[in-house]
């Protein structure tokens, strides 16, 4: 039994506000259902056969209505969680105007709801893959993201099939590895495979796709080509087709990551720009400037550092901005508008628990009113 501030009685009733449920034969569907009007009127003439006193009556229907102008009280797996209590790699916020409801996801597939970017309902499995696929029965799953375009959400992700060996660079066994894109009408899924079977080249391992429409007007995936396989970590492009179902042509390298001036690593003697590259996100500033996060490493300290291109395209050029824009130990993050119009960078810290690092959420504020994108309250 919860303690009895958790509470509200109506004589034989119990009304427990955080499970949502009536201890007594009548029984109340959870959080998806509290705006369903059809549902709520059946819930009252459902009521109105028990034998309960017009007080009690009154009561539950009190309680109901706080529960419909007070929803986050609520969660469909319990209470709510604040942001920095969830565990999450590369977490990527949708801000969804036709259900007025923040979706986050990231690394492991999971999805989060949340009103207010605060407290969080989650997570939820939203992928169903097709087991006969290159990706098989169980993939992993890395820096999901989600993006609506004409009409339908897309999941863009990186899925891993360890069942499957397409190289071996210096001892170092690679797995088939790539990025895929895959569609729902609804922001909080299912989000199902279409298309093509394979968006990328199966002897490559490619990560982190993301979505950009270019100036041309066609949309593109932007990815990593791995470090792993070729050492010099790549950030690439490739066009997709209009409906996002699948890639046309061969990708295009923007840049690598021995073009960095900020990260760096030890090879021998020597100090050189670290091999990574991670998270590639695209945006505009104000003034109209195309620009690039990306995440590399200074020594053992995840980094994220910004690029711009000269041309306002993928084409490039790509100048590499000196200096990392985010503190140590953040990185692979993306840029959101609230739903009230205020930019945000949604990006994981690292924290260290019991001796363990572990990565959680975090927003910041940005400017993007410059020519450059600044990073707020750091």
């Amino acid at each position: 039994m919860e303690p009895v501030s958790n509470f509200y009685g109506a004589g034989s009733l119990c009304f427990n506000i955080n499970e949502f449920t009536f201890a007594s034969s009548i029984s109340l569907r959870p959080r998806h259902a509290r705006t369903n009007c059809k549902y709520w009127r059946a819930v009252f003439l459902q009521l109105a056969k028990h034998n309960i006193d017009d007080m009690e009556k009154c009561l539950i229907i009190f309680c109901t209505f706080c529960l419909l102008l007070f929803p986050d009280f609520v969660s469909a797996r319990g209470r709510l969680v604040p942001l920095d209590s969830i565990f999450l790699s590369d977490p990527s916020i949708l801000a969804d105007h036709n259900t007025q409801m923040y979706y986050m996801t990231g690394t492991g597939g999971k999805l989060w709801k949340s009103r207010d970017l605060k407290m969080w309902d989650g997570p939820y499995d939203v992928v169903k893959i097709n087991p006969d696929s290159w990706m098989g029965k169980n993939p992993m799953i890395w820096a999901a993201e989600l993006h609506q375009y004409k009409g339908k959400y897309y999941y863009f992700a990186t899925f891993t099939n360890g069942d499957v060996k397409i190289d071996t660079v210096r001892g170092n066994v690679i797995e088939r590895r790539a990025c895929q894109v895959l569609v729902s009408d609804k922001p909080d899924g299912p989000y199902l495979q279409f298309g093509d079977s394979t968006y990328l080249p199966a002897n490559r391992p490619t990560l982190d796709g993301t979505f950009w429409i270019d100036r041309d007007g066609k949309p593109y995936m932007v990815y990593c080509g791995e470090w792993l396989q070729n050492w010099n970590g790549i950030i690439e492009k490739i066009e997709l087709k209009g409906d996002l179902s699948g890639t046309i042509g061969e990708g295009k390298v923007l840049f690598r990551a021995s073009d960095s001036p900020w990260s760096r690593e030890k090879a021998g003697n020597k100090i050189v720009p670290n091999k990574v590259t991670d998270g590639p996100y695209l945006f505009r500033t104000g003034t109209g400037r195309l620009g690039m996060l990306w995440t590399s490493w200074i020594y053992n300290v995840y980094t994220q550092g910004v690029a711009y291109s000269a041309s306002g395209t993928l084409d490039g050029p790509w100048i590499q901005s000196p200096d990392p824009i985010t503190p140590p130990d953040y990185g692979h993050s993306m840029l959101f508008r609230t739903l009230d119009g205020k930019w945000m960078m949604s990006i994981h810290r690292h924290s260290v628990i019991n001796g363990r690092t572990i990565r959680v959420p975090h927003i910041f504020p940005v400017d993007l009113s410059t020519d450059k994108l600044i990073v707020c309250d750091k």
